[in-house]
């Protein structure tokens, strides 16, 4: 068992967002004697998969449905596979279009060759541009 700092270095999240996500019942620590919280490695578990989850942006409500499927192991694979199939196909299509941006950009430097070309129409309304 270990305390909200130890719990919050071993996941990435910082205390106040575990403060967070335990107020709005996506972690259910363990409770001492003496009034404190313990967190266990599934608490970590479950901290890792909600940092991990926003920063893919999961939506909240998504991501309420895969912890409550995580701990009723009994439910419906089915769920979680389709929850996460629109997920995967959603970040699939997410870096579909950061691959179609990296190659503009790749296309804007070639064309540009920096910001001294006062001929360049990307860079002409760039803040420190002289026309």
């Amino acid at each position: 068992m270990m305390n909200i700092g130890e719990a919050a270095r071993a996941s990435g999240v910082s205390e106040k967002m575990v403060r967070h996500y335990e107020a709005i019942g996506l972690l259910h620590p363990a409770r001492q004697s003496n009034g404190y919280r313990a967190y266990a490695e599934p608490d970590v578990a479950v901290l890792r998969f909600i940092r991990h989850a926003r920063d893919l942006a999961f939506p909240l409500e998504d991501i309420r449905r895969l912890l409550a499927l995580w701990r009723d192991r009994g439910r419906a694979s089915a769920e979680v596979r389709g929850l996460a199939m629109h997920h995967v196909a959603t970040l699939e299509e997410k870096a579909r279009a950061l691959q179609a941006m990296a190659a503009s950009l790749k296309h804007l430097a070639a064309h540009c060759h920096g910001d001294d070309r006062p001929d360049c129409p990307i860079l002409d309304g760039l803040e420190g541009k002289q026309s």
